[in-house]
């Protein structure tokens, strides 16, 4: 039989038709518009550290947040988790998990919905367990305080969920967390934020205290678990390598403030903000000899402008509009940036 050959601007209007399917499913997480800010009392003044920050995350998709220590990656994790220090509070924006907007809810109802609908997985794999008490025991009563369980069916559940994270179950479940490797340490934490398959997965820098090969695996599981229970993943990382390879979108923040979002492939082969573009050159790669001279940012870390795009201070790119806040642009095919010089550029080229 002759092979039929598919044009390929048929393909990409299939693939394109897909996408557009996707992004009209509704999405688990939707951020609108928000912002953090610090307030140190009566008469203080108000500094914001995120600021209008938007993005959204749908069922069975990993969206990345990636950007330099700072950036405010966790700060946005830690609105959405209800658990911002007592200095800082949302100041403006809605956070809907399912529609549900999280902003000044009740304590009491945050804490049902936390490791119920919304699993964290922390960047200390230490601090996921209590030390004084056995892996077992601390799953078996974080499942008792969510469903009305006898023991016995608690014990079945996470004796199930060790096993799911390939670990040796009865051992494990035994065990005190000092006993456990980092490695076994996280797989259990992945355990115990998988087993009430919750909608939402916030894993801010899971890898952060793992090494090289333990934090691959740990990542390849948390994808695969994620594909079964067709859930909503936010990984954090301010190692892109890890972002670019897993997730499915992405969203880059500099200065509390996204700078470029969009699909992951499209941002990586296609970058518009000279901040993305740095952060994508300064990747180590390997090769036969080592280069004379590293990539790097310009600028010292973590300098941020008062007003206007937060990166203009260490952009090589600035000028005088950057003062000024950029909106966000179309950049391409699910793609967007807020840069007054990708603007420009793309002005240019239209010309």
């Amino acid at each position: 039989m002759e092979a039929v050959m598919t044009p390929a601007k048929e393909i990409a209007t299939e693939k394109d038709s897909e996408k557009d399917a996707f992004f009209r499913v509704s999405p688990v997480l939707e951020i609108k518009d928000l912002s953090v800010s610090s307030y140190g009392g009566k008469g203080s003044e108000e500094k914001r550290l995120v600021k209008k920050v938007n993005f959204s995350i749908r069922p069975g998709e990993m969206v990345g947040l990636a950007g330099e220590s700072g950036s405010g990656k966790s700060l946005t994790a830690s609105a959405i988790l209800g658990l911002l220090p007592k200095a800082l509070r949302v100041s403006k924006g809605q956070i809907l998990l399912q529609g549900q907007d999280l902003v000044n809810l009740p304590e009491k109802e945050m804490g049902r919905l936390r490791g119920k609908k919304i699993a964290y997985i922390f960047q200390n794999y230490q601090g996921s367990f209590t030390p004084f008490l056995k892996i077992g025991r601390q799953l078996v009563e974080a499942l008792r305080s969510h469903d009305k369980i006898s023991k016995p069916e608690a014990k079945k559940q996470a004796l199930i969920w060790l096993e799911r994270v390939k670990l040796p179950a009865e051992r494990i479940f035994s065990s005190y967390p000092h006993q456990l490797s980092g490695g076994q340490l996280q797989r259990a934490s992945l355990a115990a934020a998988l087993m009430f398959k919750p909608a939402l997965i916030i894993a801010d820098e899971p890898t952060t205290a793992l090494d090289v090969l333990t934090g691959e695996k740990v990542l390849d599981l948390l994808a695969e678990l994620q594909k079964d229970l067709h859930c909503a993943v936010l990984l954090i990382s301010h190692d892109l390598k890890h972002v670019l390879k897993r997730t499915d979108s992405m969203a880059v923040m500099y200065g509390g403030q996204i700078v470029e979002k969009g699909l992951t492939r499209s941002v990586k082969e296609n970058p518009r903000h000279p901040y993305t573009k740095l952060l994508l050159q300064a990747r180590p790669v390997l090769r036969h000899t080592a280069p004379e001279k590293f990539a790097a940012i310009p600028g010292e870390p973590g300098l941020i402008a008062k007003e206007g795009c937060s990166f203009a201070p260490r952009c090589p790119q600035s000028f005088e509009q950057c003062g000024t806040v950029p909106g966000m642009l179309t950049a391409g095919s699910f793609h967007w940036t807020a840069c007054h010089a990708a603007e420009r550029e793309m002005e240019e080229t239209d010309a």
